[in-house]
């Protein structure tokens, strides 16, 4: 029977990465839809040509590889660009997380996603999980992590689905508020939960 497929999201700081690590370490097969976008513009693929080709040498890094910051500068000025870029990258990644999705031997396998509800990937999977935070948290957890300035991560909370956006489309909501025992405890349990769902649904 073909694993049925559990969407991974959360706001930025939420946790979505450690969730995931811990379905991992109960043998779940998950993928991480920004690691798949790295993986499609590696050099020697495609779309890193065709990125150099119409945005010129200077996206690129003195090892062949893609400037990421340089290219994100170009995109945010210029919303015809960013267009592009997703109308290239979009349906590349969904590709990659696909084919990494068909290789799961776990009774579900799990999409994680910072933009599912955002990106309509939420259509692709069959249940939606939220890992939902405080924001006041959030913001704490983000700029001890990034070191960046409340300021930079409330513009990115603001690109983001808003909470009541990513709950609504949420099948089960896991709050981690608290310590990495509590976390584990919580995936444990939704784990067992899940391995009694026949395509996700109960």
């Amino acid at each position: 029977m073909k694993p049925w497929v559990l969407g991974l999201t959360g706001g930025i700081g939420s946790g979505k990465s450690a969730v995931a690590e811990e379905f991992g370490c109960l043998g779940v097969h998950w993928v991480d839809a920004d690691h798949a976008a790295r993986w499609v513009v590696e050099p020697g693929k495609p779309a890193l040509g065709l990125i150099a080709e119409r945005f010129g040498e200077t996206v690129l890094a003195a090892d062949g590889s893609l400037d990421r910051a340089v290219l994100r500068d170009l995109v945010f000025r210029d919303p015809e660009q960013r267009k592009w870029l997703e109308q290239l990258l979009h349906p590349l990644i969904r590709q990659e997380v696909a084919e990494h999705l068909a290789r799961a031997t776990s009774p579900y396998a799990i999409m994680v996603s910072p933009l599912l509800v955002e990106s309509g990937q939420y259509r692709q999977v069959d249940r939606v999980l939220v890992v939902d935070v405080p924001e006041a948290l959030q913001l704490e957890r983000v700029v001890r992590r990034d070191q960046s300035s409340e300021k930079q991560i409330r513009a990115i909370l603001k690109a983001q689905a808003s909470r009541e956006e990513r709950l609504r489309h949420a099948d089960d909501v896991l709050v981690n508020d608290l310590d990495m025992a509590w976390l584990k405890s919580e995936v444990e349990r939704l784990h067992n939960f899940y391995l009694t769902l026949r395509g996700g649904q109960e």
